[in-house]
Parts: C-alpha cells; sequence; structure tokens
C-alpha cells in the first residue's frame, strides 16, 4: 500500500504563527521505501524556510518507523534542488541574529536530521543541484544523477560565505579541491566531473535516472536491514571516533540477531534470505 502525506509551510508554522511561504516537502510510503519530494514550483525547488523545517520534521518522522529500509530524497519537476529562495533574504539575512536562527536553528537541523536518520538515504539527482541541494545531496549515502544536472554553490556571486557546518560536511563529500573551487570560484560541474572526484556514485540519461533510482532502493530494501542500519552508524561513527576506540565494544551484539542467522543460513541452503 502506498502512504502519501504532505505538509507545506501552512501547517505546523501557520499553527506556531510563522507566516506561511510557497514550497513544501512531500512523502510517500510505498512498503518499505519512502520518498521525500521537494517541491517549489517555479523556483527549481528552491528551499524556503519552512520548507527547511518541513524537512527537518518529514525526516524525523521517517527515521522512527522501524520498518523502513531506504530513503528516496528527490525534486519536483525535473531539477533537485536550486539553492535557497533568495526572494526571503532580505526579511532576515541583514540581521546578526537572524541570520544566525536561520544557519543554526533551521538549515542545520534539517541537515542533521538526514545525517541521523538511520536507514540509507538515497539522491535522485536531475538538474539544478545548487548550495542548498548540494548540501542536502551531501547527506545522502548514495548520489545518483542525471548526465545533465549541474552543481555548484556560487554563493560568492550574492556576496556571502557558506555556514561552517554545512561548509565542513560538502567539502567532507566532495573532497577540499572541488568545494574551494565552488566556494571561492563560483565553479559550476557537470555530473560527469562530480562522478569522476568521487562525489556521485553513478550517472545515467535522463530518461532513466528515476527508474534507476527506484530499483537501487528495492534493492537495498531487499537486504538485511538490520546490517545496513549498522553499517550506516559504523561510517558515521568512524567520521569522528577511531575503530579500535572502547565505545565500540558493542559491534559484534548482532551475532545472536534473527537477521543474521537468517543470511547465513539461507546461504548455506541456496535459498534467498527473508529479511
Amino acid at each position: 500500500m502506498v502512504v502519501v502525506w504532505s505538509a507545506g509551510n501552512g501547517g505546523e508554522d501557520a499553527r506556531a504563527g510563522l507566516k506561511a511561504v510557497a514550497g513544501e516537502v512531500r512523502c510517500q510510503l510505498d512498503g518499505a521505501v519512502a520518498r521525500v519530494e521537494l517541491s517549489h514550483p517555479g523556483k527549481f525547488n528552491a528551499m524556503s524556510r519552512g520548507m527547511w523545517r518541513e524537512l527537518k520534521r518529514q525526516v524525523v518522522r521517517l527515521s522512527g518507523m522501524p520498518d523502513l529500509r531506504c530513503v528516496i530524497v528527490a525534486g519536483e519537476g525535473g531539477h533537485f534542488c536550486a539553492g535557497g529562495d533568495i526572494a526571503e533574504y532580505p526579511a532576515f539575512r541583514f540581521d546578526e541574529a537572524s541570520l544566525r536562527v536561520f544557519h543554526e536553528e533551521e538549515v542545520w537541523p534539517a541537515l542533521q536530521a538526514l545525517l541521523d536518520c538511520p536507514v540509507p538515504l538515497l539522491a535522485q539527482i536531475e538538474g539544478n543541484c545548487m548550495g542548498a541541494g548540494l548540501e542536502i545531496a551531501s547527506c545522502c549515502d548514495i548520489r545518483l544523477a542525471s548526465v545533465s544536472s549541474r552543481f555548484g554553490a556560487p554563493i560568492a556571486r550574492l556576496g556571502f560565505p557558506m555556514a561552517p557546518r554545512e561548509a565542513r560536511l560538502v567539502a567532507r563529500e566532495l573532497g577540499t579541491t572541488v568545494a574551494r573551487s565552488m566556494l571561492l570560484e563560483a565553479s559550476v560541474y557537470g555530473a560527469d566531473a562530480l562522478l569522476a572526484a568521487g562525489f556521485l556514485t553513478a550517472v545515467v540519461s535522463e530518461t532513466a535516472v528515476a527508474d534507476e533510482a527506484s530499483a537501487r532502493a528495492q534493492r537495498m530494501a531487499a537486504l538485511g536491514p538490520q546490517a545496513a542500519r549498522l553499517n550506516k552508524q559504523t561510517l558515521r561513527r568512524l567520521q569522528s571516533e577511531p575503530a579500535g576506540d572502547p565505545a565500540w565494544a558493542d559491534v559484534y551484539a548482532y551475532a545472536s540477531s534473527d537477521e543474521h542467522r537468517e543470511g547465513i543460513e539461507a546461504f548455506l541452503a541456496k535459498r534467498t534470505a527473508a529479511f
């Protein structure tokens, strides 16, 4: 059964007395696979402040679903995300306190929710993937792009830098050489260049990207869900903790789990494991 829910910026934001603006984040749940879709018609899915808040809410909700096995993150209408909604910027960017609130209490919590999501995230990237889109894609585990997609963070043209935690995230995933070029030269890269740089997992034709994303998500969903969650946890911990640290004492606690036993027994019996 397919379950669809969406919330624009009129839902919880309106109840909290916040001004509603355009754009929404939609979520569709189909079995063990969810699809999170950024939608801001006419603006290549640029992220409004309300969309950042809603992205966090949607991802936190998905993260609490024990049967979820994969999340596809995509944009509507042939584009991933063209960055932030610049039309909103004059209302808050020229005040230090309100700018800090935007980056530290709206943008980063949404990105952190993506980073903390316990299941694999697959970015389905088409068209523009700029600024905020690049940051969202950087949170994903698998990044699939159409051959015509474009990547960059040309915010120097607007006269401001990338926020520190966001810059650390992007530099870690892109590599510092490409990140410097994007931020210091406002360079825009094609998909093939970022595939060569190791940022993208695969590049396919425009007509194939949606089907390929769905096929990859289904393949991941058929694998051991406990193993996927543990692998994500391990890769995340390796970014800040050495593997020999005492905090890793519990890494073999899965030994007696049903999934572990089923996977081994199915292989020996030459049958498909039923995870």
